[in-house]
């Protein structure tokens, strides 16, 4: 056994806040996880740093819960530090808590009502290439299979439901180079930046209603770069600009609006490429499973405005919202805390979920 604490939410919490898990560095707070997980009620498979336990009861449906494992790295708060009913510490809100929901659950809840799988996995704070979901996917993508999904992500205990989608794209303007006593022979590329930032800042973003769900798109220049040398006109500049854009949009239909936003400063020889993209995810709010969620606890719903792994599980078809204790606007920073309340609001509108179904 690990000698985690069993049956105090509180003092597991603080416990795993103190097992050191910067992304890349999971490896032993999984292996306390997988320890307490060899349960004869669930079949539990590891893979790399990312651990599946799963009931297999033969429920009409399946529920997946999945939260990370990672953190950010600490900014001298690597120890739990307990005040009250708050634990401060790196990970404590993003998501250490609802990480010892998910063991607790798993623990605990030997007969739920629908089949549960319980992912915990690696890498979620850094770039997507790494995240451990998709190497479960690559090597065993029966063990995500699930008829609805929950996030654990900070969400104050509200349902964040599905999630914006986000793409960065570089924007490249061209000059000619010339003296900068003799500017008129060029062109000054860094000078026609000015026209795309004017044109970026005074878009207007769309607020649109979905399935009840005020999203707020967003357009922001992120990034500039240009410049030869200190008498040189530059001959090119360029501007990486990022778009959040709410999930009744497709990529496609996201980078055209950018691209006819940016198009009165474009001409001739200038580019605009799509650097990286991630998806949205639809609220999906009526499956059964979230409905009921939502109803008997009695949670407040909002739109997920930044992106979460609930877009995996949307691609696949998969209803999937973000449900987990702790406050987003503290992850990430050094002062990041939990509250109780909000630790064990979450654990038992989870635990009433699975225990009585839909």
């Amino acid at each position: 056994m690990s000698g985690l604490p069993a049956g105090d939410l509180f003092a597991l919490t603080a416990a795993l806040v103190d097992v050191t898990s910067e992304s890349r560095s999971e490896g032993p707070l999984v292996d306390l996880l997988e320890a307490e997980l060899r349960l004869g009620h669930l079949t539990l498979d590891r893979i790399g740093d990312n651990l599946v336990a799963r009931t297999d009861l033969g429920r009409p449906r399946r529920l997946v819960l999945a939260g990370h494992t990672d953190t950010v790295p600490a900014a001298g708060n690597g120890r739990a530090v307990i005040d009250g009913d708050r634990i401060h510490g790196v990970g404590s809100s993003d998501m250490k808590g609802g990480v010892a929901i998910l063991l607790e659950l798993a623990r605990t809840v030997t007969q739920p009502a629908v089949d549960v799988t319980y992912v915990l996995y690696a890498r979620e704070e850094i770039a997507l290439a790494h995240n451990g979901l998709r190497e479960i996917e690559a090597s065993r993508p029966e063990l995500l299979a699930g008829d609805v999904a929950l996030l654990g992500e900070p969400t104050l205990g509200a349902v964040e439901a599905g999630c914006q989608g986000t793409m960065r794209l570089r924007v490249t303007l061209v000059g000619a180079r010339a003296h900068t006593a003799r500017p008129w022979m060029g062109r000054n590329a860094i000078h026609r930046l000015g026209r795309v930032l004017d044109l970026i800042s005074t878009d207007e973003p769309r607020r649109p209603v979905i399935e009840g769900c005020e999203y707020r798109e967003t357009l922001q220049a992120v990034d500039v770069s240009g410049g030869v040398a200190a008498n040189v006109v530059p001959d090119r500049a360029e501007v990486l600009v990022n778009h959040r854009f709410a999930p009744d949009r497709t990529p496609a239909e996201a980078e055209a609006h950018v691209r006819s936003v940016l198009a009165p400063a474009i001409g001739e020889g200038d580019t605009i490429e799509v650097v990286d993209m991630s998806p949205p995810a639809l609220p999906g709010l009526d499956d059964p499973l979230i409905a009921a969620l939502i109803g008997r606890s009695g949670l407040e719903v909002k739109a997920k405005l930044g992106w979460t792994d609930v877009a995996f599980f949307a691609a696949k078809g998969v209803p999937a919202s973000n449900f987990g204790p702790g406050d987003p606007d503290l992850a990430h920073t050094a002062g990041e805390y939990l509250e109780r309340s909000s630790l064990m609001s979450t654990f038992e509108a989870l635990r009433d979920l699975i225990s009585s179904g839909a």
